[in-house]
């Protein structure tokens, strides 16, 4: 039985998973409400919020699976990337639960999460496969041969997928999270009504940079009256332009390195044009899109765990560079 725990960002989560990979308990306590008045992560905030739910999470998911800690026989955390602060709560969580029971621990990447999310079931996809990951802090294509390991293809070279929907949310005045916000007005508008330019750029890369600025030029130029009339076509268009450039990169990945499938992860991987887009792919299930504990728990059944006490010294890191 696998006890994972997941605090890289703004949600706080806890999943167990069972040795045949059968997924027990999922909690995710989202704080998506607290950050909506800033129009983002506020980092402190998130890490003190961390540090008030990370044990009501771990007793919710226990209650889910109808377990205790005597039938835990691993514990995976996220350990980078995110935030320095709230990764660490669930860290100093993980090694406490680990170390009382002697129990060994297994450091998870964030990114390697996402894409091990495709391991449950559904839809339990095995390597090899092109994964386009797309969220709010990483935009990448990846290459991966076997289940922990993941050759990058490209990245973006600015902004997010994620955080050009919520840039744009905010331009448009939709609120937080902006990619929800986005895909529920778009289904209101045209997507043809504004022809927003798609970067074109060497290799496998992405840049949402010129997109963001275009869409914020198109609101100067408007009045409230006007913006308020036409907000969905701007909803609609700027969604389809990020849409447009995700699925472009990704299908000629795939075609340059003969990749028989393709797989979609992460956060912005619930967005519906998206999704019925990119035809064929294998899609990870909306409810394990956005962070949560279940894909890093799935993740852990790849990885060489730490032993009691070669943990203690185990730390965050912010960010990773993919070879």
């Amino acid at each position: 039985m696998i006890l994972a725990i997941e605090t890289s960002c703004d949600e706080t989560a806890a999943a167990l998973l069972d040795g045949s990979g059968r997924l027990c308990a999922n909690v995710v306590s989202s704080q998506a409400e607290l950050h909506a008045r800033f129009g983002g992560v506020v980092p402190e905030v998130a890490s003190r919020r961390h540090l008030e739910l990370i044990v009501p999470v771990l007793r919710a998911a226990l209650e889910e699976a109808q377990t205790t800690l005597d039938e835990v026989d691993l514990v995976a955390v996220t350990q980078g990337p995110g935030l320095i602060g709230a990764l660490l709560v669930g860290i100093a969580a993980a090694k406490a639960i680990a170390w009382s029971r002697r129990l060994p621990l297994v450091p998870v990447d964030h990114l390697l999460g996402h894409v091990a999310a495709l391991y449950l079931d559904p839809p339990a996809l095995e390597p090899p496969f092109l994964c386009l990951l797309a969220s709010g802090g990483h935009t990448l294509l990846l290459e991966v041969r076997e289940h922990a390991s993941l050759r990058l293809l490209g990245t973006t070279l600015d902004d997010a997928a994620g955080e050009a929907f919520d840039k744009g949310a905010r331009l448009l005045g939709l609120g937080y999270p902006g990619g929800a916000a986005i895909d529920r007005r778009a289904r209101e508008g045209d997507a043809s009504a504004y022809a927003f330019p798609v970067a074109r750029v060497g290799g496998f890369d992405f840049s949402f940079s010129g997109l963001k600025t275009a869409l914020l030029y198109e609101v100067r130029g408007l009045s409230p009256g006007e913006l308020a009339s036409r907000r969905a076509d701007l909803a609609a268009s700027y969604q389809h332009a990020i849409v447009r450039a995700l699925v472009e990169q990704t299908l000629r990945a795939a075609k340059e390195i003969g990749a028989g499938q393709i797989a979609v992860a992460g956060g912005v991987g619930a967005n519906s044009e998206l999704r019925s887009v990119l035809e064929g792919a294998a899609l990870v299930p909306l409810e394990l899109c956005t962070d949560n504990a279940a894909m890093i728990a799935s993740a852990a059944r790849f990885l060489e765990p730490l032993q009691p006490s070669g943990y203690l010294g185990l730390d965050a890191y912010a960010s990773r560079q993919l070879a």
